[in-house]
This record gives C-alpha cells, structure tokens and sequence, in this order.
C-alpha cells in the first residue's frame, strides 16, 4: 500500500521536476541553436523568429502533452451522461451557472458539444442552460487555459475564464428568456437518448489509462496545428513592425475589436494552435482586449459549429445564438481595452 502511494506521489513530483529543469534551459538553448549552431545573425528578422519558434515549440508541445493527459483523466469522471444528469436535476438560474462549470472541465470542442445539445433538450435541461454549457465548453478550453498560464501567468489566465464564464452565463440566461424553444427542430425532440450507468466506477489505473489514450489520440491529430500557429506566431514576432501592428490593434483603432470578431469566426481552429499566435500579436503591441475578442471568436465560434447547429435549430435562433454571443465577445474586449 506504501509503495503505491510512494508512487503516486513520486511519478507526478519526478516529471514536474523533469518538466522545470528542460523550461527554465529552453531560452539558452533556442539562443545556443539559432546563433552558435545555426550561426544566424543577431538583430535579423529571421533570426529572430528562428529563435521564436525554437523556444515555443518544444514548451507548447511539453504543456501540451501533460495537459492533454490530465484532460484524459477528467473525461472519465465527466461522461456525457452524468453531465446530463447533473444539469437535468438543477433549476435554471443555478443551472446556468452550473453549467457553465461544467463546460470548463469537460473537454468538449464547439463541434462535438452540438450533439450533447440533443441529449440535454430531450432530458429536460431548460434551452437556456444547455446554450451555457455550449457557450463554455469549447470557450474556456483546458489546453488554451494552460498554455496561456505558461506564456503569460495567472493573471492572463484567470481573466481568460473569467470572461468566459460571464459570458455563458449571461448568453445562456438571455437566451433563456427569450423562449425560443420553438425554433428547435421538431425532430430533436423525438430523438430517444441512451441511458448509461452515470455511477459507473472506474479504477486508478483506468482512469490513468484514459489519459494516455487522451495524449495518443488528440496529441496525434493536434501537433501539427500547434507547429503551425508557433511558426506563424514566429513569422509575427520577427517580421511584423510593432507600431504596425498596433495600429490595427491597438487601443486606439475603435473598430479594431469587432473586426477581430468577424476575422476570428471563419478562422475556424483548436486552441493550441491559436495561443502562440495570441502571444506574438500581445508582443507586437496589440490590445489584450482585442487579441482576447479574437482568440475567442476562433475559439467559441465558428463556420462548422453553425453547419451542425443549423441542423438541429432553425435559422433564427442559431443567429440569436451567434449574435448574443458575439456581442458579449465585443463588450468584453472593450472593456478590457479600457481598463488595462
């Protein structure tokens, strides 16, 4: 029994140690490669983004791999069906907030949290707090949380959920209110969901299981994007003139945060690819608002999202939908280009 607890114990310590030493030499070693071994040019624009992506390449793929693990072991305890569960048993005004929460640690994209949609409505859950725990699921997304708390600290992080909460609990009671349940199509409603035992237990070690197949599985279809996003990200930090920049997204452009909205929504992507973007605009100069309206209109909102929407929702409540949404994507952004 001691060993096992050693273990538990020991495992998690060793690679949060291992994990330390290899970020704290990242810097030497990305400035050692681009200009001791790649004999690069100090001051260049390629130069410098060499240097960009040799840095964050190996720290996005490294928080990447362990986020992905610990959102492996959550799942198990989150099933669709014991999420379904829990919000159906709630009143509304606790059930948006509820659900909210829940949105935060189930590891649902925009795309496959539409079809728990059909399983909340048909068990019961009011339209408004099923349109929360759609809002939050693929909005505050567990990886773009952690990459974010490693490239900018607690503070950016915490404002993350924070906006994201706010907005799907005000989105969802909105949207509440308005009953619009008569613009779901009929035949959601005669769809029979399958019950599965929401108290099934599962072991230690299975749950473990769960994340190793999470790393497999998602990091397997998920790199290249991240490498993707890092190298644009590079080309931004080396190439982009700062004031440049600023201009487009600084403070000072007032329709600077709607315009991301609109460019973010098509720019349909996971958030590990976005983050290393979302830094290298920050470093250019531009606006924490905006940059955050951007990342979560790629993020919350996008083109395929509205495909599957459009499938189960008539037209006008899927553009209440994207509309309420994206407003309080805009209100947000501003505020917080007023504020910090």
């Amino acid at each position: 029994m001691k060993t096992k607890v050693l273990k538990w114990i020991l495992l998690p310590a060793a690679g949060a140690v291992i994990w330390w030493l290899i970020y704290s030499n990242l810097s030497a070693f990305a400035g050692w490669f681009t200009y001791s071994l790649l004999k690069l040019e100090q001051g260049r624009h390629f130069s410098s983004s060499v240097e960009f992506f040799v840095f964050e390449t190996p720290k996005v793929l490294m928080l990447l791999v362990i986020v992905v693990f610990v959102i492996g072991i959550i799942r198990s305890f989150f099933t669709p069906e014991k999420t379904r569960a829990i919000l159906s048993s709630k009143t509304e005004a606790v059930g948006n907030v509820l659900a909210a929460l829940l949105g935060i640690v189930t590891p649902f994209c925009s795309c496959s949290a539409v079809p728990l949609f059909i399983g909340f409505v048909t068990a019961g859950v009011p339209l408004g707090v099923t349109f929360s725990f759609l809002i939050s699921a693929p909005m505050i997304n567990e990886i773009a949380l952690v990459l974010l708390f490693g490239m900018f600290g607690w503070k950016v992080a915490a404002l993350y959920v924070g906006v994201g909460l706010l907005i799907a609990i005000v989105a969802g009671w909105i949207l509440g209110r308005l009953h619009m349940e008569k613009y779901i199509e009929p035949w959601v409603f005669q769809t029979q969901v399958a019950q599965t035992d929401v108290q099934q237990t599962m072991s230690r070690q299975d749950r473990v299981n769960c994340g190793l197949t999470a790393v497999r599985d998602i990091v397997s279809k998920v790199w290249i994007y991240v490498i993707l996003g890092i190298a644009v990200g590079a080309g931004i930090h080396g190439y982009v003139p700062q004031d440049f920049l600023a201009s487009f997204m600084g403070k000072s452009a007032w329709w600077s945060v709607p315009a991301a909205v609109l460019l973010g929504v098509p720019m349909y992507s996971n958030a590990a690819g976005i983050i290393p973007i979302v830094k290298a605009l920050l470093e250019k100069g531009a606006a924490l608002g905006t940059v955050l309206a951007f990342m979560m209109a790629v993020i919350g909102l996008s083109l395929p999202e509205a495909i599957i929407l459009r499938n189960i929702l008539k037209p006008r409540l899927v553009f209440t939908f994207f509309g309420i949404v994206a407003a309080g994507i805009i209100i947000i952004g501003y505020l917080f280009n007023m504020v910090l």
